[in-house]
C-alpha cells in the first residue's frame, strides 16, 4: 500500500474481518494501520477509530452504532473517519436487512465530496449470498471509474450485490452493466 500512493495510485481496502484468520482485535490493529494509505475505504470495520487517541477508555465512534444505522448515525461515523484520515476520498458499507433465510434487502451508504449518500433499497431472493460483498466493491469501483454521479455510483454498487445475489457461485459473472443500471433505476420495461 505505502508503495502504490508513493507511485500515486489510487488504493481501495476493504478489511472484512475472517475469525479463521486472526482475532478481532488482531484484525482491528492491523487494519487501522492501513487506514493513512486508503483513498477508497470499504466498509467501517474492523478499525479503531477512538474518540480520543489518548484516551481510549472514551471508546470508539462506532460504538454502539447499529447493524442497519440510520442516515445520521453513519454520517456521523464517515466524518470521524474523515476527519481521523484526510487522505480518504470515499467510504462506502452496505447494510443487510434479512426478512427470511432467502429473502433479504440491501442498501448503502456512501461519503464521498464530503457528503454522505444514501443509496436505495433493493430486495430480492437469494440464490447463492456469497460473493455479495465483493461485487458490491467491484460495482463501486467500476461506477468511479465510470464518472457516476454520486447517486448513481451508491446505487450502481448495491444493484451489482443484489444482482450478484441471484447467480450461484462465489463470483458475479454479469459483465452487463446494462442490467445493472436498469435495476439500478428500477426500470423493468421489457425492451423490443
Amino acid at each position: 500500500m505505502k508503495k502504490a500512493k508513493e507511485k500515486g495510485l489510487t488504493v481501495s481496502f476493504d478489511g472484512n474481518f475472517r475469525s479463521l484468520l486472526w482475532t478481532w482485535e488482531q484484525a482491528r490493529d492491523f487494519c487501522t494501520q492501513c487506514l493513512p494509505y486508503v483513498d477508497v475505504l470499504l466498509g467501517i470495520e474492523p478499525y479503531h477509530l477512538w474518540r480520543d487517541e489518548n484516551d481510549h477508555s472514551k471508546g470508539d465512534w462506532k460504538d454502539g452504532v447499529p447493524m442497519q444505522p440510520s442516515y445520521e448515525q453513519q454520517d456521523e461515523v464517515f466524518q470521524a473517519f474523515a476527519e481521523r484520515y484526510p487522505n480518504l476520498k470515499c467510504m462506502a458499507r452496505h447494510v443487510r436487512f434479512a426478512h427470511t433465510g432467502s429473502e433479504n434487502s440491501l442498501m448503502a451508504y456512501m461519503w464521498y465530496q464530503n457528503h454522505t449518500f444514501e443509496s436505495r433499497l433493493f430486495t430480492f431472493n437469494i440464490l447463492d449470498r456469497v460473493g455479495g460483498g465483493d461485487a458490491f466493491a467491484s460495482g463501486l469501483i467500476y461506477a468511479m471509474m465510470k464518472g457516476y454521479k454520486p447517486m448513481d455510483t451508491i446505487n450502481f454498487a448495491v444493484a451489482s450485490s443484489a444482482i450478484k445475489h441471484t447467480i450461484r457461485g462465489d463470483g458475479n459473472i454479469t459483465d452487463d452493466a446494462e442490467s445493472i443500471r436498469q435495476l439500478m433505476n428500477m426500470n423493468y420495461d421489457i425492451k423490443r
